[in-house]
């Protein structure tokens, strides 16, 4: 067993998030009417103010608001609307977390808007598939930026079929994202990636992605994995549903994630902290000798053009970085102009 895992500096606004020597959670709080998983639970501004507190002493590390759900088979809801849900929460957090806001949003206007009330990045949830503008707004803002693959709408994810090598196919359109964020005016320093379990994807290939995650290492760039409460893993009660969650955060996280985006930050992080424990626990030694008695394959880059997007893979080298120094203590995620950390 090898670390996968890179270490990255996320750069924001006001501060710089390590990234790698840890799994960070990323609380989800959703403002929707609609969602899976809490729709209508916190539409009341004072009700999510209440939550996002919760969230961040359970152990999140960020804070990601959305309000407008993308649930499968969910229809899209006006402007308008997702800013009167949106801005009364942000108003009310203002100056009173500790940790960064992020908000998912594919609007351009509602970005803007979420970075003027103090967010500090933005989950584009369509991968600049449905704005490519939404890009130079988060390069005006010095925000963080994440791209999430999303195949199709959530009103035709039902009809469309399966994705021929799926994971080769989500790499492919999350570097063409990934450029034309950078060609809008954002740094790489600013990106993450989210390979989008769920969205557009067939139940049975999400586990799929999961198994071949370490390939998206390809990118350089920092991973986000969301899991939680997705509707391949569910199950018969909330409870079993939250086991389920806890093998894919799992997987997600020896597969490389660096941040994973859940639901149940408490009980998440237990499960981050013992993979993690884990993954530090690798000698060096095992670590080199796993990418050593791999040889590479040769022409990888002449194969991948032969077989085009829709054309299955036939395999790719080993694109895991080499380890990070296991022996010493973890850093402390963010650096730079933020505020410490609120004990618990």
């Amino acid at each position: 067993m090898a670390n996968v895992r890179k270490r990255f500096e996320w750069k924001l606004k006001d501060r710089v998030i390590q990234l790698g020597d840890r799994t960070l959670i990323v609380g989800i709080l959703n403002v929707t009417a609609d969602s899976f998983s809490d729709g209508g639970r916190y539409m009341d501004p004072d009700r999510a103010f209440a939550r996002a507190i919760e969230l961040e002493e359970m152990g999140a590390d960020i804070l990601d608001i959305g309000a407008e759900s993308t649930r499968p088979g969910s229809t899209r809801i006006p402007e308008g609307e997702e800013l009167r849900r949106l801005i009364p929460v942000l108003k009310r957090l203002k100056d009173r977390l500790t940790i960064p806001i992020s908000v998912d949003t594919y609007k351009p206007a509602v970005a803007e808007r979420a970075l003027e009330h103090g967010a500090l990045i933005i989950n584009d949830p369509s991968g600049l598939t449905f704005e490519p503008l939404l890009a130079k707004i988060a390069a005006n803002f010095h925000a963080g930026f994440i791209l999430n693959h999303m195949r199709g709408t959530p009103e035709t994810w039902a009809k469309l079929p399966p994705i021929p090598d799926v994971t080769g196919h989500i790499r492919r359109e999350l570097e063409a994202a990934v450029n034309r964020a950078l060609l809008a005016g954002l740094e790489r320093k600013q990106v993450v990636i989210d390979p989008g379990l769920g969205f557009g994807k067939r139940k049975e290939q999400n586990a799929e992605i999961l198994a071949r995650l370490w390939e998206l290492a390809r990118l350089e760039l920092p991973l986000l994995v969301g899991p939680s409460r997705k509707h391949f893993i569910s199950r018969e009660t909330e409870e079993q549903t939250v086991f389920a969650t806890a093998g894919a955060v799992a997987a997600a996280i020896f597969g490389g994630a660096h941040m994973v985006r859940v639901h149940d930050v408490k009980e998440m992080r237990a499960v981050a902290q013992v993979v993690d424990s884990v993954l530090a626990s690798v000698p060096e030694s095992e670590e080199s000798s796993e990418r050593t008695a791999r040889p590479p394959r040769p022409a990888q880059r002449q194969q991948d053009r032969n077989e085009g997007p829709d054309r299955p893979s036939r395999g790719f080298p080993d694109p895991r970085p080499a380890p990070a120094h296991s022996g010493r203590p973890p850093r402390r995620p963010f650096h730079g102009g933020g505020p410490p950390r609120r004990p618990r």
